[in-house]
């Protein structure tokens, strides 16, 4: 998972964490659940190259949206997606160019694995409300 996490931020495109998965009973019918997290880097080059001599104040300010992608699938042939935002986004900095922490920024991201997943799983449990909401109106269109 964290070659996966490292490799993807490397090429500076969103990835894809492991998914979640859970199913839940609504009115009787299974509902397959899956909860997948994307994690998209954004970078800020900050500071001042300093005088010969002098010391640098160059950082590269980095910020890591965690955005969960949410697929419910009923056995009635519905299919509810959404996606929610993070509250609070992973961030950091690193000294220097920007162009040239990557690599090492890749690896403060995925070292903060845990912290994703974490998300990804409280996402999933406050969920659950808006889930049996949006699977009732569905039901209910159908029926109606």
């Amino acid at each position: 998972m964290i070659v996966s996490i490292v490799a993807g931020l490397l090429l500076g495109t969103p990835i894809a964490e492991d998914a979640h998965r859970v199913q839940m009973d609504h009115r009787g019918q299974q509902v397959d659940v899956t909860y997948r997290s994307e994690v998209d880097v954004a970078h800020k080059q900050v500071g001042a190259v300093g005088a010969p001599g002098r010391p640098s104040a160059l950082r590269c300010a980095w910020t890591a949206s965690v955005d969960v992608h949410r697929e419910a699938r009923h056995a009635a042939g519905h299919v509810m997606a959404r996606t929610i935002s993070a509250d609070a986004p992973l961030t950091g900095s690193r000294p220097g160019w920007c162009d040239t922490q990557r690599d090492a920024i890749a690896k403060d991201v995925a070292a903060r694995s845990g912290k994703v997943r974490d998300h990804l799983l409280a996402v999933a449990a406050s969920d659950q409300d808006a889930l049996v909401a949006e699977l009732d109106a569905a039901h209910d269109r159908v029926r109606g």
